[in-house]
């Protein structure tokens, strides 16, 4: 199926709806970034009571959804910079906190090759007091709606399935 930017980004947002909370980004043209999802999961163990709390952990991602008709080098450094300080300034870090995911999904029509280039070997990591209070990964995705290409950095792999699961698999398609 051949996709508009806006209708994959709609298909997007349509597919992580019962996963995430959309915050849908208002504002005018200044920012490609256009939704933002957040998930959060708490996990742990009791025994008889929850005040009696053998382990917990957090983890949380924030996935932004970016479209622009045409990625440069520049403005993905500019707009993963963005994404990356926004993330950070949301992780819940302490004592519970296991694992953080920022994500970027850049949904475009044409992709500049040292973009996509700078895209796959974007690498950004931070523990938390020694990863005793967790740690952050960068995912980074690149949706080329012209071609139905995906690429993703190499700890995005998992969203890049995911996209291509979403946008161009026919089997057990959800509309």
């Amino acid at each position: 199926m051949q996709y508009t930017r806006e209708s994959a980004i709609e298909r997007l947002l349509k597919n992580y709806e019962p996963y995430y909370d959309i915050h849908r980004m208002i504002n005018g043209d200044q920012s490609p970034i256009t939704a933002r999802c957040d998930f959060f999961e708490h996990s742990g163990q009791y025994v008889i009571s929850k005040k009696a709390e053998l382990w917990s952990a957090d983890n949380e991602e924030f996935l932004y959804l970016v479209n622009v008709p045409h990625l440069t080098l520049d403005l993905f450094e500019s707009l993963k910079n963005e994404i990356h300080e926004d993330g950070m300034g949301r992780i819940h870090v302490g004592p519970d906190h296991m694992a953080s995911y920022i994500t970027a999904v850049f949904v475009c029509d044409i992709c500049d090759e040292d973009a996509r280039k700078a895209l796959k070997k974007c690498r950004i990591y931070k523990s938390f007091h020694f990863s005793l209070h967790g740690w952050m990964n960068f995912h980074a995705a690149l949706v080329e709606v012209a071609d139905g290409k995906v690429t993703s950095n190499a700890s995005g792999h998992h969203v890049a399935k995911i996209l291509k699961k979403i946008l161009y698999d026919t089997r057990g398609k959800r509309s």
